[in-house]
């Protein structure tokens, strides 16, 4: 079943909560631009790479279907640094949909991608890349943040031109910065204004 309104889904993968507050800020410059943002996370995954948790979780974002990623007209995705790659579970997610890879549904979509660390050179910026790769080979169309956005020069913590980051802290006690508010904002904007001309170009 095809969705008649078309929504960017913010999909995220948090585990100390800093992840989550970047996607609840994109999601929100994603509205900004006219467009619904859709919030979804993944599971945790247990040491034999089976989902850990109930179907549904008891707080926050519900878990992402392959409908959700299917039927999204853009993509932000968002997951803290594991040893520079992004964690455990969302890969295991992406591990998943080689069923739209096959068929082509995500081809042509525009995707962005976000990320926390505890230290500031904690790899946000391979983290960010290596995120990219499994969005290129679905074939969608990757966005970063342009330089435009004035912030992204000006920022002391997070911020790349790759996507939206944040320097969380050894012990997760950073706050967002105004420049990192202001850039996850303006990456989720981005991410609808293209998702709405790509649409019209179908």
């Amino acid at each position: 079943m095809t969705q008649t309104q078309p929504y960017v889904l913010v999909l995220y993968y948090s585990r100390h909560g800093k992840t989550a507050e970047l996607a609840k800020l994109i999601a929100r410059g994603v509205e900004q631009a006219g467009l619904e943002a859709r919030l979804r996370t993944v599971p945790p995954v247990s040491p034999d790479t089976e989902s850990s948790l109930p179907a549904v979780p008891a707080e926050g974002a519900v878990y992402c279907s392959q409908d959700d990623l299917r039927h999204c007209a853009g993509l932000v995705m968002g997951s803290p640094t594991r040893f520079g790659n992004m964690a455990a579970p969302l890969k295991y997610f992406l591990d998943s949909t080689s069923s739209l890879w096959l068929s082509g549904a995500l081809a042509d979509k525009p995707a962005g991608v976000f990320t926390s660390t505890s230290s500031l050179h904690g790899g946000q910026e391979s983290t960010l890349l290596t995120m990219a790769l499994p969005l290129l080979h679905h074939g969608m169309v990757f966005a970063g943040i342009p330089y435009k956005n004035a912030e992204l020069s000006e920022t002391q913590s997070g911020g790349t031109p790759y996507g939206m980051s944040h320097w969380a802290g050894a012990n997760n006690e950073r706050l967002l910065s105004e420049h990192e508010k202001t850039l996850c904002i303006a990456q989720g904007k981005r991410v609808a204004v293209l998702a709405k001309a790509l649409a019209q170009e179908v």
